[in-house]
């Protein structure tokens, strides 16, 4: 009888599930959905980069961030890459693919295709809306590392579309099984090209 019971409950909670179910779905598709900008630029300048001296390393678990550079940007978002899986992961829980100057004009990023994987981030056209040394040295993928809970909050919002300025030190990172050492340069490319961010401030600004 019990379990006749339970069997009728489960039945007609059945679409409330499905609903529910649909509901948090379309939660996920509206909340992470790239945001759509009118063709302009919207980070007109270049990052900053500063190159700072012999500074102590700073501990993260099983790994150690030696700073080298103090950095400031303001770019759009071209995509996102999120990972769990690894050791690596908790440290650098996100990939930005991000864009500045004319990579940062949805004019010209309609006819490039974005992609990422495995720490990578890539781009394809067949029209050339602008010619490949300004793609390459006006794009990257960059490692982002919070530095606090209240950066990682705001890194968890932002999605393809964004217009956000950050600031933070550029890092290599020391481990026991191996690191990974930052981008220094803007126009490098490949292996080794990935700026490593430790984030101390995330601001999504108003696209303009």
């Amino acid at each position: 009888m019990a379990a006749r019971i339970l069997y009728d409950s489960a039945m007609r909670a059945g679409p409330w599930i499905v609903a529910a179910l649909l509901l948090f779905g379309a939660y996920r598709w509206y909340s992470t959905r790239e945001i759509e900008n009118a063709p302009g630029v919207l980070a007109s300048e270049e990052p900053l980069q500063v190159e700072v001296g012999v500074e102590p390393g700073i501990e993260r678990g099983d790994f150690r961030l030696v700073p080298r550079a103090e950095f400031k940007a303001r770019v759009r978002i071209l995509r996102r890459e999120d990972y769990s899986a690894g050791p690596l992961a908790r440290l650098v829980p996100t990939d930005l693919a991000v864009g500045w100057g004319p990579m940062s004009d949805s004019g010209v990023l309609a006819d490039i295709e974005i992609s990422q994987g495995n720490r990578f981030y890539y781009w394809r056209t067949e029209t050339w809306p602008i010619p490949r040394a300004e793609i390459e040295s006006h794009s990257a993928n960059w490692h982002l590392i919070p530095e606090n809970e209240l950066v990682g909050r705001t890194l968890e919002r932002l999605r393809a579309g964004s217009v956000v300025e950050m600031r933070g030190r550029l890092v290599d990172i020391e481990g026991k099984n191996g690191g990974m050492r930052t981008s220094l340069s803007r126009t490098d490319t490949g292996a080794g090209a990935c700026e490593i961010l430790l984030a101390e401030s995330l601001q999504v600004m108003e696209a303009r």
